[in-house]
């Protein structure tokens, strides 16, 4: 009986989705976005356990995994339902018209054992899809990327309990004694010749390329090696009702990255990471403009609790930026809130972005900022060069943001690089609560201010 309902659930919820369940975020906007189409998943469910798997957090059961996805996909798809334990596996890969549906008190665990993440000598994501069609990832339950045993940790960001628990894991502390590498530990081998190269090897959890009709909905993502969900060039995608959370200090922690995706909903999920929190990405150099830009993308009711930005533009985007909007969300205690990073030889042009209804509380830098000079700080590596190439600038224009309450920033807004890639920038109807200085910008016509109220002590 609870199977039956279940299905029948699933069923429905599909048949509401293709009618336009979201019909009414759809309205009003300041620019026309057509709705994503959800995936069309056949009326078919298998459980894990049919397939031998075990939730003891013990048994390793990636075979389990792979084929109840070779069954589903002889069927020609369906609804794979992991119950309740903890399943340990490696790499997921789901085919098409393939809905991996966790239950509540479903958790699955990806290996700490880096080699089973090894594929013909690279490493592959925790659950994937390459070249799909209607693909998803649905349910109440969790998925945990075992990140820790991963990640580069710096002894500044951690306590000296946090850093004992390291310490005791064994691994590499550099010769500083700034880092620690999960490089030598006790209980799992190396998959690099250094610490430093076995860094440049984490995977991330989730990873959707080239996919057409994408769905993740409701599970919480957690504690990945890197970033956690990342649609890259894929189209008509909902993410839905999605937590994701790592610790404030995980290196590389991005929670949501869209990543030149067209038809792109994010709507009520709720981000606690690392590093940037809902991330618009397009790619780098001459490759990102064969893929086009990100189009079409409603970011909308989302809250974003610890991240290097709310909202964030960049800082790859030579594709470009299109259509885009961004309402009623929340950040509240990020590093920044409304973030546009890029530098030459990552850059491309915005076009149609409009943001509006934005609350902010506690931001610890720039509740509003832009910035063209931006430089990658890997683990290890304290300093970093900007680029120097003067091709493939960015340009950050066409931008209105509207309606911003922020209490509590150190800098209400700012804006550093030249006019010509920082211009035709509304902010309008906005309140920023500063702590020190209300605004930084290198050139006042490249953001224009209306009915702006900028107050502090």
């Amino acid at each position: 009986m609870k199977r039956f309902c279940f299905l029948c659930a699933l069923f429905f919820l599909s048949g509401l989705a293709r009618a336009g369940v979201y019909e009414t975020l759809y309205k009003d906007l300041p620019v026309p976005l057509p709705e994503p189409e959800l995936p069309a998943i056949p009326d078919r469910t298998v459980s894990l356990g049919d397939y031998g798997a075990v939730g003891d957090g013990i048994t390793d059961n990636t075979a389990a995994f792979e084929k109840a996805v070779a069954s589903l996909t002889r069927q020609g798809g369906g609804h794979l339902v992991v119950p309740a334990g903890i399943f340990l596996t490696g790499p997921i890969v789901l085919k098409d018209r393939i809905d991996l549906h966790l239950e509540r008190n479903a958790m699955i665990l990806l290996s700490p054992d880096k080699t089973a993440h090894l594929s013909k000598g690279k490493v592959v994501p925790g659950i994937s899809a390459s070249k799909r069609k209607d693909v998803s990832i649905t349910g109440e339950g969790i998925i945990d990327g075992n990140g820790q045993w991963w990640r580069g940790v710096k002894r500044g960001k951690v306590s000296d309990v946090e850093w004992n628990a390291f310490l005791r894991m064994g691994g590499t502390v550099s010769v500083d004694g700034k880092l620690w590498y999960p490089f030598g530990l006790d209980a799992y081998p190396d998959i690099a010749g250094t610490a430093e190269a076995q860094e440049k090897m984490r995977v991330h959890m989730v990873r959707f390329m080239d996919c057409e009709r994408v769905l993740v909905q409701g599970v919480t993502l957690q504690n990945s090696p890197k970033f956690h969900l990342i649609p890259q060039r894929c189209e008509d995608v909902v993410v839905e009702g999605v937590t994701v959370r790592c610790p404030w200090n995980a290196q590389n922690g991005d929670g949501i990255d869209i990543s030149q995706c067209r038809r792109v909903l994010v709507t009520r999920c709720h981000v606690d990471v690392g590093d940037d929190g809902i991330c618009m990405k397009g790619g780098a150099g001459a490759a990102a403009l064969q893929s086009g830009p990100c189009s079409d993308i409603l970011i909308v009711d989302n809250q974003v609790f610890h991240a290097h930005g709310g909202f964030v533009i960049g800082s790859e985007f030579s594709g470009g930026m299109v259509r885009i909007v961004v309402q009623r969300n929340t950040f509240s205690g990020t590093d920044m809130g409304l973030r546009f990073k890029s530098a030459p030889g990552r850059g491309g042009k915005c076009e149609d972005i409009f943001i509006s209804d934005t609350y902010m509380s506690d931001i610890q830098g720039e509740a509003v900022v832009f910035e063209t000079s931006y430089a990658d700080r890997p683990v290890g590596h304290d300093d970093a060069v900007a680029s120097r190439v003067q091709e493939f600038l960015p340009e950050f224009s066409d931008i209105r943001i509207s309606r911003v309450t922020c209490r509590g920033a150190r800098t209400a807004v700012a804006a550093s690089g030249s006019r010509a890639m920082i211009h035709d920038i509304v902010l309008e109807d906005c309140t920023f609560f500063y702590t020190e200085t209300a605004t930084r910008i290198s050139d006042p016509a490249m953001i224009r201010l209306s009915n702006v109220r900028l107050e502090t002590y």
